[in-house]
């Protein structure tokens, strides 16, 4: 087989792959098991706080550890923010947009840029593959005032 050839068909079939692993997850067939007792939390800012922007927020894990995407350890994911909106559904990987921050190499906190008025934030713990666990770990849903 010329090279050309044998790069084309490996391509295809790593698309083909990527495109049935993708299909499995909408579907909800293969999540990571996460512990029990696990929890996701916010360690900043409080829930109910008056903030300025930048906000820092820091992030908390009990019962997990952390690892960046892509890398697959048993009860290890990484930190996933959602501001101002709802959780995703849990068998899918989580989106990736203004909404859905991701934190793939494993960060622990960030600064964000919020407009003055309320915000809700909430953590969910995403596995290797962007997935929320199941079952699912999420902190409680907070909410802040940015002046």
């Amino acid at each position: 087989m010329k090279p050309q050839l044998k790069t084309r068909f490996a391509f295809a079939a790593v698309a083909a792959l990527s495109i049935g692993a993708g299909l499995a997850l909408a579907d909800g067939v293969k999540r990571t098991p996460s512990p029990a007792g696990a929890e996701v939390y916010f360690i900043a800012p409080a829930d109910g706080a008056t903030v300025t922007s930048p906000v820092t927020v820091k992030f908390g894990l009990k019962g997990m550890g952390i690892a960046p995407a892509g890398i697959q350890f048993d009860n290890s994911g990484h930190h996933h923010l959602i501001v101002d909106a709802d959780l995703p559904p849990a068998g899918a990987p989580i989106p990736t947009d203004a909404n859905h921050v991701h934190f793939g190499k494993g960060q622990t906190e960030t600064t964000l840029e919020l407009k003055p008025g309320k915000h809700t934030l909430q953590l969910l713990l995403g596995d290797f593959g962007h997935v929320p666990h199941d079952p699912i770990v999420t902190s409680k849903k907070i909410t802040i005032t940015v002046k």
